[in-house]
């Protein structure tokens, strides 16, 4: 038999299944062999005392995306990947802004060209779709689904990017035709604006107000009626970034009456509240977010649907802008009003040792729900899986070691993402990846970058 390339030796191997101790034989970016006492190969990892996982991944992050007018994401793909990487993640799934006028494939195609050679980490895209017009629905989705670009976003917010009702229904038909799974981000737009129009004449334009002008109210209707309309044309949806008990509520409800409903929780949403919205000055822009983050009582539902099921995938919802930057949360507009702000929050880097220290390390979680959460479902739900999200001869060799005593405090002196500071500042954590392998080699080893950008590739998936 040919020698191996790569022995990973000594760890407790963690699936979302079971957990075990062996060796892990790795040849040509596979993984060959899980064994006791692999012993021949030309490197040999000393995993002794850690967990070997597969390696995250993380389906809902925005890098280098459009984002309006003198506004400047804080990532390019170098920069993510690289965050993603120390992280734990192996795989992210960015998302592809069709602009309007624009077609899905050119869109794709001026993707592809901001990633091509810049990855640390393997990367598969969302579609989002802002213009829904008969080609995009009739030609262009139908042949990129074929083509392995297995899912679609759409919005029922932002100016710009929401879709109607009608152009909802439409949508979910083509994507049904075509194969496609569909991601929703649910929130009434109407009744944002309403309330953002009426704290306006009352001159409420401090960043706390990004919170209560989306109240839990608006979150819950939307996924009450993005739902529906996934039911009256019979196809499964993810709802996205899901902030509270009443939207989780609807989605049980959606499950109860036979709909095939997915959905997805963030760090934010677990550790975070709407009075982080609330500082002196400007600072609570550092937090805007959508949807913003809630309450104590919305924080306990969510570890609740962590918990019991509901969630199927945790994400970063990594959407970077840097503070002090007048293309970022400081921009002119911005600095005048909350609703100019850009929203988003960097977190691609800290979201999986956030869970796995208030998740598995406080025993909310158990080591095989983590794994699942963070990249088991993932890969399974959006056409990676197997070679994906598991440990099994076959799969391709993404790893992470974790040292789940490690004890680190989350600063953003200790990140490599492009953002100028963390909303998880201070933020004290146990458990930490401290190597992260793609396809057999070590990118990421002890705070240091082992590999060059570009051993990233692009992933084409199949269907769920």
């Amino acid at each position: 038999m040919t020698q191996l390339d790569t022995i990973v030796k000594g760890g407790t191997v963690v699936t979302a299944a079971d957990t075990f101790k062996a060796d892990i034989g790795i040849r040509e970016g596979r993984i060959v062999q899980i064994a006791d006492h692999l012993t021949e190969a030309a490197e040999i990892i000393d995993a002794s005392g850690l967990l070997v996982l597969p390696g995250g991944i993380d389906s809902h992050v925005h890098i280098a995306q459009p984002s309006g007018p003198g506004v400047v994401q804080a990532d390019d793909f170098e920069s993510a990947t690289r965050a993603a990487a120390f992280g734990g993640h192996t795989t992210v799934l960015p998302f592809c802004l069709q602009q309007k006028g624009q077609t899905l494939r050119q869109a794709l195609t001026w993707y592809h060209g901001l990633a091509e050679g810049q990855c640390y980490v393997d990367v598969s895209f969302h579609m989002i779709i802002t213009d829904p017009t008969p080609q995009v629905l009739g030609q262009d989705l139908p042949a990129l689904v074929a083509e392995g670009y297995t899912s679609v976003k759409v919005f029922m917010t932002y100016e710009g990017m929401k879709l109607t009702d009608r152009e909802i229904l439409e949508t979910l038909e083509a994507a049904k035709a075509s194969g496609a799974l569909v991601m929703v981000h649910a929130e009434n737009d109407d009744a944002i604006e309403f309330l953002r129009d009426r704290a306006a004449v009352r001159g409420e334009t401090a960043p706390k107000y990004h919170a209560t002008t989306r109240p839990i109210p608006a979150e819950r209707e939307a996924t009450h009626r993005a739902i529906s309309l996934a039911e009256i044309i019979d196809m499964p949806i993810v709802i996205v970034h899901v902030s509270n008990g009443d939207a989780i509520e609807e989605i049980k409800a959606g499950r109860a009456r036979g709909s095939k409903v997915f959905s997805e929780t963030c760090p934010q949403y677990l550790v975070l509240t709407k009075d982080d919205l609330d500082l002196e000055g400007f600072d609570g822009a550092k937090y805007v977010c959508s949807p913003p983050p809630r309450d104590t009582a919305s924080q306990d539902a969510c570890w609740q649907g962590l918990m019991d099921g509901t969630f199927d995938v945790f994400s970063s919802d990594h959407c970077p802008f840097r503070y002090e930057d007048s293309e970022g949360k400081k921009t002119p507009e911005g600095l005048k009003s909350f609703r100019w702000v850009p929203n988003g929050i960097p977190g691609v880097e800290t979201s999986l040792p956030i869970l796995f220290s208030e998740g598995v390390s406080k025993g909310r979680i158990d080591l095989q729900r983590f794994v699942a959460l963070t990249s088991t479902n993932h890969a399974k739900m959006y056409g990676l899986y197997p070679k994906k999200g598991t440990i099994a001869i076959g799969s391709d060799a993404d790893l992470v070691l974790w040292d789940p005593e490690r004890e680190e405090t989350i600063t953003q002196g200790n990140l490599h993402h492009g953002a100028d500071y963390t909303p998880f500042e201070g933020f004290a954590v146990t458990g930490w990846p401290v190597r992260t392998i793609l396809r057999g080699t070590t990118v990421a080893l002890d705070g240091n970058l082992r590999s060059k950008k570009g051993i990233g590739r692009y992933q084409k998936r199949g269907q769920l």
